[in-house]
């Protein structure tokens, strides 16, 4: 996802699926100025669905503004995966931008 010009950063997580068991669920910040469409939405899917495989191909690609980040720049990769499953993401103490968490519950 990031190799694409229009993805600034990007964080992948399995999200529990029906028929597969886990499906692949892209969160992405687009670089300054890009809009969010669902054409670029499906764009994405496609690449990584040629890239890696059909198997690997994200049943949803979300935008966000910012990823929540620890204080020395980490994405906190648990804290999207408990944001998505409506999970507790725990101890959140060492986190940068908690603002981060909400926008992540309002992309879904």
């Amino acid at each position: 996802l990031i190799d694409h010009a229009a993805v600034s950063q990007a964080a992948a997580i399995g999200a529990p699926d029906d028929t597969t068991g886990t499906a692949v669920v892209a969160y992405v910040v687009l670089e300054d100025g890009v809009d969010e469409t669902d054409a670029l939405r499906e764009e994405l899917r496609a690449q990584v669905g040629a890239e890696l495989g059909k198997p690997f191909r994200p049943r949803e690609v979300l935008f966000v503004d910012e990823f929540p980040k620890t204080q020395s720049g980490k994405i906190i990769r648990r804290a999207i995966q408990a944001t998505y499953t409506g999970e507790d993401p725990g101890d959140m103490s060492s986190i940068e931008n908690p603002d981060a968490l909400e926008r992540l519950e309002d992309a879904r």
